[in-house]
């Protein structure tokens, strides 16, 4: 019974989401770091329009009827989140959203799934989520034709198309498209690894990763290809393989005009046009373009031979024969 438990926590930050759409779709982000004076010109840039009594923000363009409604949508580009939550500490930019949030402590969950058991604290959240036993998908994407079954979903993947990374780190200035992914970039620079294997004690930045590690200890593997059965532990890796199904090679270089079947060896291959070598030997400083590269050039400065027993192995059974 815990591992439910979990999920329903999990998805508070889903109902809290749907507290944006109820008000506001244009709410899409939490908590991420601006400067002060980014806080102040902010404010100032959030003028009254000449027509039609609107409030508009001069950063976005997001348009409201009420001053009220425009101040509050301001937060999302200065940081600010006035409501802390007095037992964990998190903090939001809107009342209700901080009362929705106290459920979680309160457990109060009033809204079960008839199909799966998982509780919710609002019967609109429980709404969304019946979609995906439903498999409804309302909010359909006008470039690309993907469904989603809630419109801060496709707000999201709409950055896809537009190229907007709203969320920016304020140590390196790297940009996201959400604000959960800067939350994980973040741990980079504080060296942060919140979750633990409780089996072998490996550590891990997201949630998401330990989940899929944990399948190593279960021997779990749940995703498996409708063509040929070969499973996969991971449903990103499902997804990659039925391309030799489909034939589908959607990456392709700009420079050169060569196709790839994964993002990853896109950009892997775009270091050859740009030159970028991001890998760097805390040894004697020489970077490289492959991780790979590097972790077989660190070998030279360690001494490590890990494929020396399998070398000595084999020679041993050569000579048998």
């Amino acid at each position: 019974m815990i591992a439910p438990k979990e999920e329903s926590q999990g998805l508070n930050k889903s109902e809290e989401q749907d507290q944006h759409e109820e008000h506001h779709d244009f709410i899409t982000g939490e908590k991420f770091s601006c400067s002060q004076t980014e806080k102040s010109s902010s404010r100032k840039r959030a003028q009254k329009t000449g027509s039609g009594n609107y409030f508009t923000c001069q950063q976005c363009g997001q348009s409201f009827g009420q001053h009220g409604n425009l101040k509050v949508h301001m937060r999302i580009h200065t940081g600010e989140n006035p409501f802390t939550c007095q037992q964990c500490n998190k903090s939001f930019n809107r009342k209700g959203n901080l009362n929705v949030h106290m459920k979680i402590h309160t457990r109060e969950r009033r809204f079960t799934c008839q199909q799966c058991g998982i509780s919710f604290t609002q019967e609109r959240s429980l709404k969304v989520h019946m979609r995906r036993h439903t498999g409804e998908k309302h909010f359909i994407c006008q470039e690309c034709g993907k469904g989603f079954n809630r419109k801060v979903s496709l707000k999201v993947h709409m950055r896809i198309h537009t190229g907007e990374k709203p969320f920016t780190c304020p140590q390196c200035g790297k940009k996201f498209d959400q604000h959960g992914n800067l939350k994980v970039h973040m741990r980079i620079h504080t060296g942060e690894i919140p979750f633990t294997c409780q089996q072998c004690g490996k550590s891990f930045n997201r949630k998401g990763n330990l989940k899929v590690h944990m399948r190593i200890h279960t021997g779990e593997i749940p995703f498996t290809c409708q063509k040929c059965r070969t499973s996969f532990t991971q449903k990103g890796s499902l997804k990659i393989h039925m391309r030799i199904h489909t034939g589908e090679i959607p990456f392709t270089c700009q420079h050169c005009g060569k196709h790839f079947i994964r993002k990853g060896s896109l950009k892997r291959h775009m270091r050859m046009h740009t030159g970028e070598k991001p890998y760097t030997c805390p040894h004697c400083g020489r970077s490289f373009t492959l991780k790979s590269t590097l972790t077989s050039h660190v070998r030279i400065h360690t001494g490590e031979k890990p494929f020396h027993f399998l070398f000595v192995k084999y020679t041993f059974l050569f000579f048998l024969k």
